[in-house]
């Protein structure tokens, strides 16, 4: 399995933020081809406190290439192009083969 995770800092405006990434933007991320399983959760805190994030995501593909091509689909496209409407300060975007116990 291949892990997407997108960290989004404290955003400008939380309450649009929420609700249009909820909404929307999920939406269209799911259209993506080949997502195996998404999620998502607000509020994100450091075990110690605090932190800067606002948002954390992560999307699951059987491989690196699955999700290569996901990205590179026009709904891919779609979902990264549509990442301005509701996201100021931008995320961060990171990737990763995953294993379970």
């Amino acid at each position: 399995m291949y892990r997407l995770l997108v960290l989004y800092p404290a955003q400008d405006d939380p309450e649009h933020f929420r609700d249009y990434y909820a909404n929307t933007h999920t939406k269209l991320a799911a259209t993506m081809p080949g997502v195996k399983a998404m999620s998502w959760g607000f509020d994100v805190t450091a075990l110690n406190g605090g932190g800067p994030w606002g948002c954390v995501f992560t999307c699951d593909f059987e491989s690196a290439e699955a999700m290569g091509a996901a990205m590179a689909s026009p709904e891919g496209q779609a979902t990264a192009a549509d990442v301005g409407n509701f996201a100021s300060p931008p995320p961060m975007l990171f990737h990763f083969p995953i294993t379970t116990a």
